[in-house]
C-alpha cells in the first residue's frame, strides 16, 4: 500500500512544483499552501520561512546530486591527465540518480537551479557552501587541472556561462525539441539533451583566452 503523504511532505511537493515553473520570488507561500491544502501555521511550524521551505525543496536534490557528484570527482582527480569533457562527464551519473527523488528529478532540479541564480537567491548559495563546500572545492580544483592555463577570474566567468548555458538549455528544452523534429526531423528525449550540451560546454572552458 502505497505511503500517506506527511503535511511537510505535501507542503515540500507543491512548493517544488509551484518553484519549478514560476520561480522562487514569482511563487507565493498563500498559492503553496493552497495546492498542498494546508494553512499557512503547517508552513511556519515546519520550515519557519519561505527561505528556509526553498532551501529544503533544493536539499532533497543536493543531498543525493552532491555526494554522488563528489565521488565521481574524486575517482577522475587520481588520473594524472585530466580533460574539461572528463569532468562535466562526471555529472551525468548524479543527474541520472536525481530520478530516485522525483519522477523527471533532473529535469526540475536544474530548472530550479536555473531559478536560484537568475533570481540571485544568495541564501542557497550560503547554505550549498555550508553544507556542500568541500564538493565545490573538489569541483574547481578539477577544473584547474583540466586548464591550469585559466586563471581563478577566467574560470569564475566560464563557469557561469556554463550555468547561464545549461539553464537557457534546460527551460528551452521542449521548445528546442520541438524544432529539432519540425526542421531536421530528429527526435530527441530530455534525456538526451545533455549529450548534445556536454561537448559544447566543455569546449567553451577550453576555449583560448583573447590576448
Amino acid at each position: 500500500m502505497a505511503k500517506r503523504a506527511t503535511t511537510k511532505d505535501k507542503i515540500l511537493n507543491a512548493a517544488e512544483a509551484l518553484f519549478a515553473e514560476h520561480g522562487f520570488e514569482q511563487t507565493s507561500l498563500r498559492q503553496i499552501t493552497a495546492l498542498a491544502e494546508v494553512n499557512l501555521a503547517s508552513v511556519n511550524y515546519h520550515f519557519g520561512s519561505k527561505k528556509a521551505l526553498i532551501q529544503a525543496v533544493m536539499a532533497r536534490y543536493l543531498e543525493v546530486f552532491m555526494p554522488a557528484l563528489d565521488q565521481q570527482l574524486a575517482q577522475l582527480q587520481q588520473q594524472s591527465l585530466i580533460s574539461t569533457r572528463q569532468v562535466f562527464d562526471c555529472f551525468r551519473e548524479p543527474l541520472k540518480q536525481l530520478s530516485s527523488v522525483r519522477k523527471g528529478g533532473p529535469t526540475l532540479f536544474l530548472s530550479l537551479l536555473g531559478f536560484a541564480y537568475a533570481e540571485i537567491q544568495g541564501h542557497l548559495r550560503r547554505y550549498t557552501m555550508d553544507h556542500f563546500g568541500a564538493v565545490m572545492e573538489r569541483l574547481l580544483a578539477v577544473l584547474h587541472m583540466a586548464n591550469p592555463q585559466l586563471s581563478p577570474v577566467d574560470m569564475f566567468w566560464r563557469l557561469h556561462f556554463v550555468l547561464g548555458a545549461t539553464v537557457f538549455t534546460q527551460v528551452s528544452g521542449p521548445a528546442l525539441r520541438e524544432i529539432a523534429a519540425a526542421d531536421f526531423g530528429e527526435t530527441v528525449r530530455a534525456d538526451q539533451i545533455v549529450d548534445k550540451l556536454i561537448p559544447f560546454l566543455a569546449g567553451g572552458v577550453d576555449a583560448v583566452s583573447p590576448a
